[in-house]
This record gives structure tokens, sequence and C-alpha cells, in this order.
């Protein structure tokens, strides 16, 4: 076991596509405290005609919410940040960012997949890096950038992903972490590395690269000027920055295999662990993706769109009241509407309600203009949606999972939760919603020695939080 580092607090910066928060955590008699420092909003900006991140500003609230702990008077020894996958940042030769961050969202993207596939077979992609088709994966934004603007491509020096260049910005070091790099589609699935032979088959620039690290890696200590700003010195370490790598990290699963997971939010990522990727036919033609995580343990899942759909729906409808009281409103209302909740249209409409009703009048069924029962739509077709990938699953893996395990917010609608159980016909344990911080945070309490094992932090999490059960 390594040496256990001097110190109590340990904050997790946790930033989503939609919100960020700052959550300081530690340990007291056997049990993980957690409590938030700082909350902010977050989403993409339309700027020039771009969907993209305002990543100055991302980056301010980042420094915001580590004064608050000072303030606070609750220093942490070590923080940690993560967010969502894919996207990423191009940096010139002093370290200057030469592009803004675009979103994956963005319709840059849209149709990228098919040109990435003139160029590599799918079937041949699939088998190097294990990852699903998705037309904004960064293998297909990078392609899709090459042929936007090839003079910053040519210029760059650095390509680093959101969570690597946020740490960048704090300590001036450059690396890229490897659970969030395994979401780009240009990982090697067996040795985590660089699949430089596919980058050099898209014609794109080797040098920009990164040398990849395992989670829990220390980085170094926050800049002086930083230092300064917020009134500490603390250590930056690599979590498993992708937010899902992260919430699969803290699953209070009941036995160490044969369970299955909902990583619930903007998207809901449906799958189990693996120790070894699956790259065979029939996992590509259901399209489960091979994803890294802690410990080289592979996060074998389906994408579904996730709560992305409802969460639209609430903002342009429905804006003032809370997502308890939309959800349960959506609960009353009996539909028997449908929708493909993994289809395109719905990725980035200018209106979702009116992009539903163009789905179901399109597909012969009864449009509404009532958002609540657009709402009942997609939580039930997000539920049968759930049922289809855990059969699936079930059939690639030759197995049956009795249980599901939901963390993230969505493990706080009981709607869909219960509808989930009763679709599935399994199990339901829903909880702790805010797990993503919480693996972000239990990553380096590993490596400092705090917490022996992934299997230990587990324990941790089913002991310190109150997981809801649906049957």
């Amino acid at each position: 076991m390594p040496e256990k580092i001097k110190g109590k607090y340990y904050l997790a910066i946790d930033i989503g596509a939609s919100s960020g928060r700052h959550i300081l955590g530690h340990l007291e008699n056997g049990k993980l405290c957690t409590e938030e420092i700082y909350r902010f909003q977050n989403g993409a900006i339309n700027k020039d005609g771009q969907l993209v991140w305002d990543i100055d500003r991302i980056f301010e609230h980042v420094l915001t919410g580590m004064e608050k702990c000072k303030e606070a008077g609750l220093i942490p020894f070590a923080i940690s940040i993560d967010t969502w996958g894919v996207d990423y940042v191009l940096l010139d030769n002093d370290g200057n960012r030469l592009c803004d961050a675009v979103s994956y969202r963005d319709h840059r993207n849209d149709h990228a997949d098919k040109t990435v596939e003139k160029m590599i077979p799918m079937k041949e992609l699939y088998l190097r890096t294990g990852i699903q088709k998705q037309q904004f994966n960064t293998i297909c934004q990078l392609v899709a950038f090459q042929n936007a603007e090839p003079e910053i491509l040519r210029k760059s020096n650095k390509l680093l992903l959101i969570p690597d260049y946020l740490n960048y910005l704090l300590t001036g070091v450059m690396r890229t972490e490897y659970t969030n790099a395994s979401t780009t589609g240009l990982l090697d699935a067996i040795s985590g590395t660089w699949d430089m032979d596919l980058i050099k088959k898209l014609n794109l620039p080797t040098h920009i690269f990164t040398p990849v690290f395992e989670p829990g890696t220390p980085i170094g200590s926050v800049k002086e000027n930083i230092a300064k700003r917020i009134g500490y010195s603390p250590s930056v370490y690599m979590t498993t920055s992708h937010d899902t790598a992260s919430a699969i990290l803290a699953i209070p699963a009941e036995n160490e295999t044969d369970y299955a997971y909902i990583s619930s939010g903007t998207w809901s990522l449906m799958g189990t662990e693996l120790t070894r990727p699956n790259l065979s036919y029939i996992s590509l033609k259901y399209n489960f993706t091979n994803e890294g995580g802690y410990k080289r343990r592979y996060r074998y899942l389906k994408n579904i769109m996730g709560l992305w759909i409802v969460q639209r729906l609430k903002a342009e409808q429905a804006p003032d009241i809370s997502y308890e009281e939309f959800s349960k409103r959506a609960s009353e209302k009996e539909t028997d509407g449908r929708i493909d909740v993994n289809d395109n249209r719905f990725l980035s409409p200018e209106n979702m309600l009116q992009e539903i009703n163009t789905y179901l009048y399109e597909s012969g069924q009864n449009t509404t203009e009532d958002v609540y029962e657009a709402a009942s739509v997609v939580y039930r077709s997000l539920a049968e949606c759930y049922a289809r990938a855990i059969s699936e699953m079930e059939d690639l893996l030759e197995k049956k999972f009795d249980v599901i395990n939901i963390v993230g917010g969505g493990s706080n609608s009981d709607f869909l939760n219960a509808l989930t159980a009763k679709c599935t016909g399994k199990k339901v344990l829903a909880g702790p919603s805010e797990c993503t911080a919480i693996g972000n945070m239990l990553t380096v309490m590993i490596t400092s020695g705090e917490i022996k094992d992934l299997w230990e932090a587990r324990k941790t999490v089913r002991r310190s939080f109150d997981i809801k059960e649906y049957v």
C-alpha cells in the first residue's frame, strides 16, 4: 500500500455538460462524508455560428470554487477534475489555445462518422479501438475539423481533452488521462496507448497527442499565481477524468461480478464491467462500446441519449419548476407515444417539443402540445430502451443480470426508476446521485492510501449513502 498522504479533505471538481460542482470529501468512522462547496451552470453557447464551450468561464468557475474552500476554512490537500468526454482544445507551441472548444453537439460533426468510415472500415476501427460508432467521437470531430479548418490543425502543437486542459491551466503540465482518452476512438483497446498507425491513416498529425497516464497519477502543485489567488497550494491529481468512469467506480455493487449499471444524467450509459474488451462483430452490430475504466476494467456499455431530451423540454417549456415536480407531472400522464431516444435529431434541435412532435407525426402517432405528456413519452421510451439494451447485453455476454444499479442525477427520478424496474423485470437500486464526484475523489483516496482498493471503495459507498430499491 502506498504511504498515506497527510491531509483530510479531497476536492472533486465534477463538470458536466449542464452544470458543475465542487464537492469536498473526507473519511469519518469508515464512512465517506461529502459537502457541496460550490455549484455553477454550464452549457454550450452559440458563437460565430458554432456551438462551443466557454472554457475560460468554466476555468474561472473552477478557481472560484477553490476559493470557496478557503472561505469555508476547509482546505483540500488534493484536487481532481472530471468532465464529459470527446471534446478537446488545440494549443500552439507556446501553449496558447488556437481555437474554441467546439461542442460535440455542433452540426459540424453531422455525418462525420461516414467520412471516417470511407477512410477506414468500421469493422477494422472497432477491432482496434473497441469504441462504438458515434458522429461526435473525437476521431470524427478531428476529421471534420481537418476538412473545415486545416490551417489551424497544421499549426497545432498539442491536443488536450477538456479535463486535461483544465489541469494544464492549473499546473502548466500537459498530460492525457486514460479513461477520457479511451472515448476518443483513437486509443488502442488493448494497450491503452494512442494508435499512431490509425492516426496516420486518417492523415492527422501524430505529434499533437501527449502521453497517456493512469487515473490517480499525481500531476503537481497549482501554479504560483493560482496558489496566491486561492490562498493555498493543493496537489493536483489525475482522476478517472471521464465522468462516467468516475461514476462507475462509485457504483455500490453488492458483489464483484455480474452487475449492470446505468449512469443516468444528460446521457444514460448502460452497461457492465469487463476485464477484457469485447471486440466481436456482434458487439459492433449492437453498437456497444469498450471504454476504459479504473485499473483497466472496461466500461462495456451503450450510450443512450438519456435525460438530455427531458432537460431541454424543461428548459424550453417549464424553466421555473423543479426537476422533481416536472418528473411528477410527467408520471401523471398516460400515453402510448414512443420515440427513438437515440435518433440524432434529438442531439441539438432548435425546439425539443417540436422535434418530438415531428417524430410522432412522421411515425403515425398522436402529437401533443402538453409538455408533461411529451416528457412522459420520453421517460417511457427511455425505460423501454434500457430494457432492450440490457437484453442485448445479456445475449452478447451470455449471462443474466438480476440487479441494475442506477447512479447519477437521474437516480433521483422515482418515475423513471419505477418504469425501468417494470420494463426490465430487474431489481433497481438507485443512488447515490453525486456518484461522479464521489468516484472522482475515491480514485485519489485509493492512490493516497486512505482506501485500500476499488472493492473497499465500493463498500465505503454502500456504507455511506442511502440506496433506494425498486422492484
